[in-house]
């Protein structure tokens, strides 16, 4: 590895992520939601006699996951580094309490959630500390949720879109998050599903991907040309056609040791 390799992927972690934290509105309506089987997995494992009643949603952003949690009747609090993301979830969720915070430092008292779900937001944490952290607040019983929506690229016409798009957030077949100790018995659930979308949905989609905000508006602008010809004219789709776009949702759980 090239000397200084580790701090320079940190480094480079940290400016992507740090393109978060403008666009709450634009984020919120472009975004896909995630399916209900996910948090339905998620909660029913909770070890604890009564089941779950408190959730942490980390990372939430603008309360993609956050609204699964409180439809399903539990008490949730949601932290994000960024106030813009969380302004719009106020908006959308205005009965949950939400704060800034990092999965690293969250604010929230110990032992205080039988659920803490990190949504689409795990690979801009520092897994080890953010494991110690969340740990601290869990119950014991208590399980950790990590998800990702990721376009499902198996199927051809999406894994070119993904190399447009470039999606670096489409996992490997082997991938596996990294825990803390204080956690135990990582397990996975798949869930395929399709996102209703026009092809102007797409091209928004991708102005919201990290790469894109991050670029420099040549870049920008090539992205943007280049998914017009593909959508428009390779696949001869008009603006105003509904498509199906597939995706999977990888969830993963781990319970507090």
């Amino acid at each position: 590895m090239a000397r200084g390799g580790p701090k320079l992927h940190h480094q480079r972690r940290y400016e992507l992520g740090q393109s978060f934290q403008d666009g709450g509105e634009h984020y919120d309506r472009v975004r896909p939601g995630y399916p209900a089987d996910s948090a339905d997995w998620l909660i029913g494992s909770v070890r604890r006699a009564g089941g779950a009643s408190d959730a942490a949603d980390i990372g939430a952003g603008t309360g993609k996951f956050t609204a699964l949690l409180v439809q399903r009747g539990l008490a949730v609090s949601a932290v994000d580094p960024s106030e813009d993301m969380l302004t719009q979830l106020r908006l959308v969720l205005p009965g949950v309490p939400a704060s800034v915070g990092t999965a690293e430092a969250t604010g929230l008292a110990d032992e205080a959630f039988d659920v803490v779900s990190v949504a689409q937001a795990w690979h801009w944490c520092d897994p080890l500390p953010a494991s110690t952290e969340l740990a601290r607040i869990l119950r014991p019983g208590g399980v950790l949720g990590l998800l990702w929506n990721q376009l499902d690229t198996s199927v051809p016409w999406v894994h070119r879109l993904s190399r447009i798009m470039h999606a670096g957030d489409v996992h490997k077949p082997d991938f596996r998050p990294v825990v803390g100790p204080e956690f135990k018995e990582l397990e996975s659930h798949l869930t395929r599903w399709e996102d209703p979308v026009t092809t102007e949905d797409i091209i928004e989609l991708a102005k919201s991907r990290s790469y894109y905000l991050a670029a420099g508006e040549g870049t920008r602008a090539k992205v943007l040309a280049n998914l017009q010809w593909y959508l428009h004219e390779h696949l001869s789709h008009s603006p105003s056609d509904v498509l199906g776009l597939p995706y999977l949702t990888q969830t993963w759980r781990a319970f507090k040791a």
